[in-house]
């Protein structure tokens, strides 16, 4: 019977009839008996070219490791919410110099930045604030020994050699005399900021920049735009030098040192500049800047609402802050803040734009906010009764104390921890085994 196929034809034509073997097709039966290797593979997958099952096989893999995407977007809190709760305990920071106090707030601080803080870039921000607060303190104990301090002492630690200044700066002192009082003054002063910094990490890092920006009034969007790219640049420069060390580390290049921190610095500065470039172009193509047209009515009535709600809120918080002016500070105060509002509102009508999905202020929003404010009030009711408790002297110098119910005051902080939505939990699968290697073929003995 002759052959049907037409690659035993050909195999018919140039020599014997090949038996097609179980399983193979007629292409590749008429490979082997064209003296190609017996192998499953294309000549493109000989050729080190993806094959489509390749293709689809890496599709798949890269489908199983991507990241899910998030959805917590209705579960998450309001970031203004996170930057109330934050500011409130900086406020409470400037009441106090206790270090005790202090380090209690940064440690609250930090839970609630550890058990609520996202996997976003933003959020890796809080451990250079931290940084940023060390920093200050050393440089202000580096001045008050370099320069010396006002605070008076007895109890000398070291004297350094004076520098002889000439009468013009009168005032100044290098060098001399370092006490213990000059630097418990300088430690608590330092601390009192640094706890300031940190707070502010810590709103960084909770609160999502960009959706804290789709949550400010219209007439409010241009100059939020400034504070939140403001905001964003130290995030992206961290992720930046994150990126280039480990890129350094992968090709055995020391990532430390003055000549690391060199190369790695000039990539970041060109990128920063290449991501403004951008930024700028982005802006300019979504339209940003441009306002629809106002009547002069109305623009005109915005300024003079604007304004004056502005000279009535300085009125009338001058007004409660002098024993005369008792009377009139809370109505002028109240007036002033009604007309600012209203400003803001018909300013906002110069901005056309929409918002997508625009976060809710819901109960959680200001249980986390009323934390922060009451951790405030309560310290600033606790420095008018106890100022001792929460100033504590250096002359002379004794070991600060804990006053127990401002403590307690500030533990209260710690409610975001336990009330705001938990993050999402980005879960990676584990990569899949390895496939066993195949048996070698036992050898024929001869």
């Amino acid at each position: 019977m002759p052959p049907t196929d037409p690659a035993d034809k050909r195999h018919a034509s140039t020599g014997p009839a090949v038996p097609r073997p179980a399983g193979r097709s007629a292409a590749a039966a008429a490979r082997v008996g064209a003296g190609e290797p017996p192998s499953g593979e294309s000549p493109a997958a000989r050729a080190g070219t993806p094959t489509r099952h390749d293709r689809r096989s890496t599709r798949t893999a890269q489908a199983a490791t991507r990241l899910p995407a998030p959805r917590h977007r209705p579960e998450a809190l309001h970031p203004g919410a996170w930057w109330l709760w934050a500011l409130a305990l900086g406020t409470a920071a400037t009441r106090t110099t206790n270090p005790l106090l202090l380090a209690l707030l940064i440690a609250v601080s930090a839970y609630v930045v550890v058990s609520r803080r996202s996997h976003a870039p933003w959020s890796r921000s809080y451990g250079a604030f931290v940084k940023l607060a060390l920093a200050v303190i050393l440089i202000r104990l580096l001045f008050t020994t370099v320069l010396g301090s006002p605070i008076p002492g007895t109890h000398t630690l070291v004297t350094l050699p004076e520098v002889p200044l000439p009468d013009w700066a009168q005032g100044i002192r290098l060098g001399g005399r370092v006490t213990a009082e000059g630097l418990t003054f300088a430690l608590y002063d330092a601390m009192k900021l640094a706890t300031l910094l940190i707070c502010v990490g810590a709103a960084n890092a909770l609160a999502n920049p960009s959706r804290l920006l789709k949550s400010l009034p219209g007439a409010l969007y241009e100059m939020g735009v400034a504070v939140v790219v403001a905001l964003t640049f130290a995030p992206n420069l961290i992720a930046d030098v994150q990126r280039l060390r480990a890129a350094r580390r992968l090709r055995g290049r020391p990532d430390k040192g003055v000549r690391g921190l060199l190369q790695v610095g000039l990539p970041v500065l060109e990128g920063a500049l290449e991501r403004s470039v951008a930024l700028a172009a982005a802006m300019d193509a979504r339209g940003y800047g441009r306002t629809a047209q106002v009547s002069a009515p109305v623009r005109r009535t915005t300024a003079a609402l604007t304004l004056g709600g502005l000279l009535g809120v300085c009125a009338g918080t001058y007004g409660l802050l002098t024993a005369a002016g008792g009377t009139y500070g809370v109505p002028v105060l109240l007036a002033g803040v009604a007309a600012a509002l209203a400003g803001l509102w018909l300013g906002g009508r110069r901005t056309v734009r929409t918002r997508y999905r625009p976060d809710r202020w819901d109960a959680r929003a200001w249980l986390v906010s009323a934390s922060g404010a009451a951790v405030a009030a309560l310290l600033f009711l606790a420095a008018a009764r106890y100022p001792a408790a929460l100033r504590p002297g250096v002359v002379p110098l004794v070991a600060p104390g804990l006053p127990l119910w401002p403590a307690a005051a500030v533990l209260i902080g710690l409610l975001p921890a336990f009330v705001a939505p938990a993050p999402h939990r980005v879960s990676v699968p584990a990569p899949a085994p390895a496939p066993a290697p195949a048996p070698a073929p036992a050898k024929e003995s001869s």
